[in-house]
């Protein structure tokens, strides 16, 4: 399952995400990913999420983020969440549709049986109506 964090910058999305993961954790039975496009949030995140910061690793296109995200998915058999805060700067795709990326991962989450959490700097009326049925929480 895709969910989606929805807002403009400044609303408090990072907010909403670090606090979900941070909960999630307090109960799961699996291991949980944060994805984030650097290391701000380290000592926010509780110490049992590993956190990615994606800007170590040259990922440069939206097929290469897509490719990393099954990288990581590949090795890891107990993973049960991945959050990713910042999405359309992690994916690369700031000023470029999302629909196709998000659907992906759709896919992806469907075959792996691995939720995504995902914080999208998008209004709602903003959201494409391919995805609205993916908003989890709009800010």
């Amino acid at each position: 399952m895709v969910q989606l964090i929805v807002g403009q910058k400044g609303k408090g999305k990072t907010t909403a995400i670090l606090a979900k993961a941070n909960e999630e954790i307090k109960a799961a039975s699996g291991s949980i990913v944060f994805i984030d496009k650097d290391s701000q949030h380290m000592y926010e995140l509780n110490n049992k999420i590993r956190l990615i910061d994606i800007s170590r690793y040259g990922v440069s296109n939206a097929d290469e983020f897509i490719g990393f995200i099954s990288g990581i998915i590949s090795q890891d058999h107990d993973l049960q969440t991945m959050y990713l805060d910042g999405f359309m700067k992690c994916a690369k795709l700031e000023g470029k549709p999302v629909v196709d990326t998000i659907q992906k991962l759709d896919r992806i989450s469907t075959a792996s049986n691995i939720n995504f959490v995902i914080s999208l700097s998008l209004d709602k009326n903003e959201v494409p109506e391919e995805i609205q049925d993916k908003i989890l929480i709009s800010l």
